[in-house]
């Protein structure tokens, strides 16, 4: 009787490291989530669930799709998240980590289709991929919160890591954006030529 009593109360102990918890639920409902580090004893009849409550990284995979313009691009990004609500992250969604995955794609997918690539797509754009810096980063952020609130998830941080046109127009992105560069180099020529035509005129009136 001491043996299975004292087996039977040894399924009570658990170890709890830092940045770890538990997440304890009795014949289906929930009791709480143990945070506190180091060795304790809960009831053995408690069903124990291991959480990390530490930051992760996830490096998306390179994604392919089309920016607000329609042009085919590359983007990935990399995301730093972490568990915030044990509760949401064990009971509201089936995975939460292949729940992370999938909504960080959608994120960035339809963060690439809000915005055009560069301002040569659309000159009236006030937010572009390319040049968007900062900006595009903080509304990354606010997509991946809105849709990983739902799993407990904090977003810590979300960056653009890879952003480039699709390999079928690279080429001839590259090539335009050479014809627009030599534009505004003969412009600038034309320009400085008119200068000074227009002050030697005003020399010649003065004398």
């Amino acid at each position: 009787i001491t043996l299975v009593a004292g087996t039977f109360l040894s399924m009570g102990l658990i170890i709890i490291s830092p940045n770890y918890s538990r997440v304890l639920t009795f014949f289906g409902k929930y009791v709480g989530t143990a945070k506190e580090n180091g060795l304790l004893f809960v009831n053995p009849l408690y069903k124990k669930q291991k959480m990390s409550l530490r930051s992760e990284n996830l490096e998306s995979a390179k994604l392919k799709v089309n920016d607000k313009m329609g042009n085919p691009i590359e983007i990935a990004a990399v995301i730093v998240w972490q568990v915030k609500d044990t509760f949401k992250a064990a009971f509201d969604v089936a995975d939460y980590v292949h729940y992370v995955k999938v909504q960080s794609e959608a994120a960035i997918r339809h963060l690439a289709t809000s915005c055009p690539y560069d301002h040569m797509e659309d000159e009236h754009a006030t937010i572009t991929l390319r040049d968007g810096g900062d900006q595009v980063n903080v509304m990354l952020e606010k997509e991946l919160s809105d849709r990983l609130a739902p799993a407990g998830i904090l977003i810590k941080e979300a960056r653009i890591s890879h952003l480039a046109y699709a390999p079928e127009i690279a080429g001839a992105m590259l090539q335009r954006q050479q014809a627009t560069a030599i534009v505004a180099a003969r412009f600038k020529i034309v320009e400085g030529a008119v200068g000074m035509v227009e002050l030697a005129l005003e020399m010649l009136s003065k004398k």
